[in-house]
């Protein structure tokens, strides 16, 4: 059984949560082991969060991963919608208030702002790590950085698929 760091190890905020990620996926590379893990850990450590998880790069499009919250949409074509834009950009997308989106498709109407996270090794596009919750001005660019870390941490444990 692994121990994850806590507070009284000196850090806070996103480098606690780096390294306590670092401790989840320790010995364990499985995509999907680890993908699932990553869903769980983001959902239940972040505050005022109501879904977060994987879509994955398939046949030109995105398919549903693993994740934590309600059911989700299940395909989604690059380009469309926040989770599409991220994908199709190979850029973090955060959105202060998801129904001013163009475009934006409601999985869960009781979402209201959203941070979308591209999944890369090195180039080739693995696919997106999306965040919702259901307050506005949810993700700050603090949250954006760490978050970014915590996905790129996450890629380095972890053996992508082909």
């Amino acid at each position: 059984m692994f121990e994850l760091p806590t507070a009284t190890s000196g850090l806070s905020g996103y480098a606690l949560l780096d390294a306590q990620l670092q401790a989840l996926l320790s010995g364990e590379r499985d995509f999907i082991a680890n993908a699932a893990q990553f869903s769980a850990f983001i959902y239940h450590e972040l505050p005022g969060l109501n879904w977060a998880g994987f879509y994955l790069y398939k046949d030109g499009g995105l398919v549903l991963g693993p994740f934590q919250g309600k059911v989700a949409c299940v395909r989604i074509p690059l380009g469309r919608g926040v989770c599409g834009t991220a994908a199709a950009s190979r850029e973090t997308v955060r959105v202060e208030d998801v129904h001013a989106f163009p475009g934006h498709i409601a999985c869960d109407s009781a979402s209201s702002s959203e941070i979308v996270l591209p999944v890369l090794a090195g180039e080739r596009l693995i696919g997106v790590f999306d965040i919702d919750s259901p307050n506005l001005n949810r993700f700050s660019i603090e949250d954006q950085q760490g978050l970014e870390t915590l996905v790129a941490r996450f890629v380095a444990l972890t053996d992508m698929p082909e």
